[in-house]
Parts: C-alpha cells; sequence; structure tokens
C-alpha cells in the first residue's frame, strides 16, 4: 500500500516520492477550457486547494519544462488535447496561507519579506536586467522598499518574465484571504483592504503579461471591495455549478481509495462520519478526513480538530436566542432556511446576517436543497463536524473536565437537589457575569442546548415546542420509554430574594398549560417537572 500524503501539498514531491493521490488533473483541461482569464475557487480549509494550485505550477510552467512532464505520466491530462499546454508559461506561484499578524506593523513587515523571498526565486533574472527594472527588483529582492511600492510588485514581475520568456504569464495566489481575515480579526482591517485592493487589480486587470490568474481561498470578500475593480473575475464558490469535483472527494473516489486499503466495508460509517458536503450538485466528501481515516483507521474527528476553528468559537460568544434557536433546529436534524448571495463582507463578519453565510462556506454546513437562485435549506453535514459543536459548547460553558458528566448524571438519574448544586457551582466558577447578567436569555439557553448535546444518543432534546396549553421551555425525552423525561420552564428575576416564588411560578405553569401531554401521547410514564429560576448567576429548581 502506498503512503498517504496528510499535510502534503507540494505535487512534484507527492509524485516523486509514489505517495498515494487521488487524480485530480481533469482540473486542469477544465481551467484551460474556461474562457475567463482571471479565476477564484473558494472552499473550506483542508479540501485540497493548495495542492491543486501546486499541480498548475508545475503543469504550466515553462521552467523545468521536461522534468515537470513526467510528473503527469499515466494521469487523466496527459491523455487530452490540453496536454499540449504543458510547460508553456512562465509561472508565479504566491501562497498567503500563513500572512497572518497581529498588527498592521507586524503585517507590513511579513509583505515586504513573503515579496522578497518571492523575488529571490527569479533573482537569475538579474544578470539580463538593466536601468528601472534591475533597480526595483533588486530592492524588492533585498528588502530596502517600503510597502508603498510594493502594490506593483507582482506586476513588475510579470512584466520582467514576459520579456525573459516572449511569453504571458500565469499567476497563481493561494489563499487570498488569509491577511484580509488575520486583519478584521487584529482590528486593522481597513489599512490591509487597501494594500491588498492595489496588489491584486494592479496585476490581475489589464496587465498585458498575464495570460491568466488563479485564486483560491475560503469566503469571496466581494461588498468590502478588493475586488471592485476586478470586472475580469470569475468566482466559483461551493454553490456553482462548475467544478464541482476539483476539490474534496466523490463516493467513487473515497470507495475506490477503502478497497486499496481494504477497509471498503466501512464505507457506511465512513459516510455518515465524512460525507454530506454539497458543492453544486455533486456530493463531496472531506478529503483531509478521508486520508486520517485511511491511515488510523479509526472513525473520529480529524479534520475539526486541526486549526483554524476559532470561527465557530467567536461566533458562540455572541449567540443571539435566534442564533441558538436555529443552532438547535440544526441539532434535531432539521434544514434552515437562508438567504445565501455568495458575498460575504468581513466588516460584517460576525453579525447575524452573515453569520450562516460564513458557516456555509468554512464547512460548518452544507446545502440541503436549493430553494431558488439566493435561498437554500443548509444542514450539518455529518458527525464530524456535530463533535465540533458539541465539544466547543461543553468547553464554552463548562470548560474541561467531568463536571458537565456529574451534572448530567445527577439529572439523569433524577437526583435532581445534587443537579441543582452542581449546575449552581457551574455557574459561580464557570462562566461571566455578562453572560447570566438580567435579560441574557440566550447563555441559559445555549447552557442547556450543551446538555443536551451531552445526552445526544439517548434522548432527544426539544425546546419551545407546543404542547397542551403552551409552549414548554425544555425538554429531554428518553428514546427507551421506559426511562424518564424531563420538563423545564425557566424563569429569570433581578431580585434574588424572590428566586424561590419565581421557581415555583415556573414548576406550576408545567402543570398548568399541560406541557406533558405530547410526552404522555408519546407513551413515557415517568416525568420530571422542573421550574428553574435564574437571577445572575443564582438559581432555584422547584421539582416534582
Amino acid at each position: 500500500m502506498k503512503r498517504l500524503a496528510i499535510g502534503l501539498s507540494d505535487f512534484k514531491h507527492l509524485i516523486e516520492e509514489d505517495f498515494y493521490y487521488f487524480d485530480k488533473t481533469a482540473f486542469i483541461e477544465d481551467i484551460i477550457k474556461d474562457g475567463s482569464q482571471v479565476k477564484l475557487f473558494t472552499r473550506p480549509r483542508r479540501f485540497g486547494k493548495t495542492l491543486n494550485m501546486s499541480m498548475l505550477k508545475y503543469f504550466f510552467d515553462i521552467e523545468n519544462r521536461e522534468e515537470n512532464r513526467k510528473l503527469f505520466k499515466n494521469l487523466y491530462i496527459e491523455k487530452t488535447e490540453a496536454f499540449k499546454e504543458q510547460g508553456q508559461y512562465p509561472v508565479i506561484f504566491l501562497s498567503l496561507k500563513d500572512l497572518k499578524a497581529s498588527t498592521w506593523e507586524e503585517m507590513e513587515r511579513k509583505i515586504i519579506v513573503m515579496l522578497s523571498d518571492l523575488f529571490s526565486e527569479y533573482e537569475y533574472l538579474l544578470d539580463e536586467l538593466k536601468g528601472t527594472n534591475y533597480e526595483n527588483f533588486k530592492e524588492i529582492a533585498y528588502k530596502k522598499t517600503v510597502l508603498y511600492d510594493l502594490g506593483g510588485a507582482l506586476k513588475l514581475l510579470t512584466k520582467i518574465l514576459y520579456k525573459k520568456y516572449n511569453k504571458k504569464v500565469v499567476v497563481l495566489i493561494d489563499e487570498y484571504d488569509s491577511p484580509l481575515v488575520s486583519a478584521y480579526t487584529n482590528g486593522y482591517y481597513e489599512k490591509a483592504k487597501d494594500f491588498f485592493k492595489t496588489f491584486y487589480s494592479t496585476v490581475l486587470k489589464d496587465n498585458v503579461y498575464l495570460q491568466m490568474g488563479v485564486l483560491t481561498g475560503i469566503i469571496r470578500v466581494i461588498k468590502a471591495g478588493i475586488f471592485s475593480d476586478l470586472n475580469n473575475l470569475r468566482t466559483y464558490t461551493i454553490l456553482s455549478e462548475m467544478y464541482t469535483d476539483s476539490y474534496g472527494l466523490t463516493e467513487e473516489e473515497v470507495m475506490e481509495s477503502l478497497k486499496d486499503y481494504g477497509i471498503e466495508q466501512e464505507i457506511s460509517n465512513v459516510k455518515d462520519w465524512y460525507d454530506g458536503y454539497r458543492f453544486g450538485d455533486s456530493e463531496v466528501y472531506n478529503p483531509w478526513s478521508i486520508l486520517n481515516f485511511l491511515d488510523f483507521k479509526e472513525l473520529r474527528a480529524y479534520w475539526v480538530d486541526t486549526s483554524g476553528n476559532d470561527l465557530i468559537k467567536d461566533v458562540l460568544k455572541i449567540v443571539t436566542k435566534n442564533t441558538i434557536e436555529a443552532l438547535e433546529r440544526l441539532f434535531n436534524g432539521e434544514g434552515l432556511k437562508q438567504n445565501i448571495s455568495g458575498t460575504s463582507d468581513l466588516s460584517k463578519l460576525l453579525s447575524e446576517e452573515e453569520l450562516w453565510e460564513l458557516m456555509l462556506f468554512s464547512g460548518y454546513l452544507t446545502v440541503e436543497e436549493k430553494i431558488d437562485q439566493d435561498n437554500y435549506v443548509l444542514r450539518l453535514p455529518n458527525k464530524e463536524v456535530r463533535t465540533l459543536y458539541r465539544k466547543t459548547f461543553f468547553e464554552r460553558y463548562f470548560g474541561r473536565g467531568s463536571k458537565l458528566l456529574y451534572l448530567m448524571e445527577a439529572l439523569t438519574e433524577n437526583r435532581i437537589d445534587e443537579y441543582e448544586e452542581r449546575l449552581q457551582e457551574i455557574l459561580l466558577t464557570s462562566v461571566s457575569y455578562n453572560d447570566t447578567k438580567k435579560g441574557n436569555e440566550a447563555f441559559y439557553h445555549g447552557l442547556i442546548m450543551g446538555m443536551g448535546l451531552y445526552l445526544e444518543g439517548e434522548y432527544i432534546t426539544k425546546s419551545n415546542i407546543e404542547s397542551g396549553l403552551g409552549r414548554y421551555d425544555f425538554v429531554i425525552e428518553p428514546k427507551n420509554k421506559t426511562k424518564r423525561a424531563y420538563i423545564m420552564e425557566f424563569k429569570s428575576t433581578d431580585n434574588i430574594e424572590k428566586l424561590e416564588e419565581v421557581s415555583k411560578e415556573a414548576l406550576e405553569q408545567i402543570e398548568d398549560k399541560k406541557y406533558d401531554i405530547s410526552l404522555k401521547q408519546n407513551g413515557i410514564k415517568d416525568i420530571t417537572y422542573m421550574g428553574i429560576a435564574f437571577c445572575g448567576k443564582e438559581i432555584k429548581i422547584k421539582y416534582k
């Protein structure tokens, strides 16, 4: 069995060292046939963007043409008419995935170093340069320039390469949005936007030396003006009907790989854990997780355990009650209808209106159904992503350790006094005042939702569902009808002396409104009724 190229994104290394490879060279043919001059591909992290860009580099690059030709032996592209384009163009390949900084000054320094490293790769051209081109090239390569003068650096390099080879240049920019997301997160977005708008547009628009430009990223930052000058740009997102299987793995590819490694009997489990993504009209598996599963042969979360989950953690810090309720519907297996424009605006990255779009393009949600041009039904893609939400909720509300385990054991074993005591301890030691201040019902809602995720498998959790004469706040219903169910009603007060009274009112409401009717209709006989009153970090539970 061949070695697995986990984390390896250099196409040449992968092929020459005979690693296992899913043949994605049809992507090259599609790129060549595509009439648009500048293309942007947005896909979630670790879905093969950098490897595909590396493949394009080795295919088109006029340098080492004959040596690179061997890399494509017996691959799909070698048998096509498009193969005549192999080795025909100078190529500039620039990856921005590590271009992250906590301040704009640090970012400036990193950009200068990055471009110096890039120009140094072409230092052999210096002997052929004269005049201004020579001086400008040397200043960039030797870090003797300022950021203000680097906006046109890539165009300068295309001009020099064109004059050297008398061929237009292919420009590949990987993870174009990485420095922009970093800038947004660290509070210097406007400065970064102004620089990169010039940096990209100068080389990609009205550049007579440009053959083709290809960019990759996770999100399409269009409203923010990064590409407002690029009217020759065509964007292919996960919603597009083209290039649907160029990134990620198809079921056929996954099935073949499982056979190759002697574990084809695992296909149904692998499907539950790592399938579920829909790119255009294609069903797609997560390639990072598949490679790791082929290696370790263990069903667990691989993709969500890598870096890059700060997005979800940031989302959970600012959840509203509407967000919580929407997430609950997703966890209950329901679809979530949303308007998705495909034009994320980094200046509103974590606002309610951009939240679902951002989570979709980042791989934390997927499309279940396309309703019309801008409206979609979204859902959680698979078990792996569910584990991320679950883990993040637990850490957010309960921290690490056994607190939640003991809390939920007390509940499901109907030791409600102990449950109250443990919940009180969590509120006093693990959450902030801002979480529990008067009126922040979303916090309590999220807290209970986290509990529900913990019980997933043996119980069904529901909130705000009609039953009897009203809507209960939260119900934990056992899948085994012989086990006990729990109905919870929450009330908050700003008067700590009224906690007991308010919890009693909550308990009475459960009985008065007959919230237990639906449980009884489902054959549940043992039910605990719980009235829970909150006042900041103080709670009181009345039950029967």
